[in-house]
């Protein structure tokens, strides 16, 4: 068993381009939000406004209601394969999944309802529906705002808590969390940056690799 005899163990899983195989929060952007969020994203990456900051931006510019939303959310999604089995093997062996992600809580929660994956903790930003649009926020495990290092400041509580965290994620977001984790599945973006930081991590393009690796973790 992965890290036998060591105590508790947590799965800190990213939801967007993680879970899915693309970024859902794109997405609805790009069908519901003017062109101009794209710039918001440019400056996202190259590191001038935090997470926080862009996705209130970007959202800000989304009018429809949480309906048309979830549904586009729930007809556009591709999970990733082997998803659902991994859900499963972590509850057999005890292992507390949780997804952490710079995402939208509600088509998290609803996509999850949609394929029989409903229970699993989900941290992510708060979404609140009035009707001029929406609003996000980022709390964190002590219940104030964040702006930024969201899923750091998970990876900081559960770490505390005395979890051996186990991670898995695809974007520049995940590398600051990952770095602190005991054993980090990577693809995407995070993949590569593990590899040009020389952090040990495990590449994964399925769920069913993740189970495999872990069944040998020791």
């Amino acid at each position: 068993m992965v890290f036998a005899g060591n105590g508790k163990v947590l799965v800190q899983c990213d939801f967007d381009g993680t879970v899915t195989e693309d970024d859902i929060s794109f997405m609805l952007l790009d069908i519901f939000a003017s062109s101009h969020w794209r710039e918001r994203l440019k400056e996202y990456e190259a590191g001038r406004i935090t997470v926080g900051r862009f996705n209130t931006e970007a959202f800000s510019m989304v009018k429809a209601d949480r309906a048309s939303l979830v549904k586009a959310a729930i007809e556009g999604v591709r999970i990733r394969p082997g998803f659902e089995e991994f859900v499963a093997y972590c509850r057999q062996n005890g292992f507390r999944l949780v997804i952490v992600s710079n995402g939208l809580d509600f088509y998290i929660e609803e996509i999850l309802r949609n394929i029989g994956a409903d229970g699993i903790e989900v941290f992510a930003a708060r979404t609140t529906f009035h009707p001029g649009g929406l609003d996000v926020s980022y709390i964190g495990p002590d219940g104030r705002c964040l702006d930024d290092n969201f899923k750091g400041s998970y990876v900081s509580s559960f770490l505390e808590e005395g979890y051996r965290v186990i991670y898995l994620g695809n974007g520049t977001s995940d590398f600051p969390p990952a770095s602190r984790s005991h054993h980090v599945f990577a693809t995407g973006t995070l993949l590569y940056r593990c590899r040009q930081g020389n952090m040990s991590c495990t590449p994964f393009n399925d769920f069913t690799e993740v189970i495999s690796t872990m069944e040998s973790l020791p």
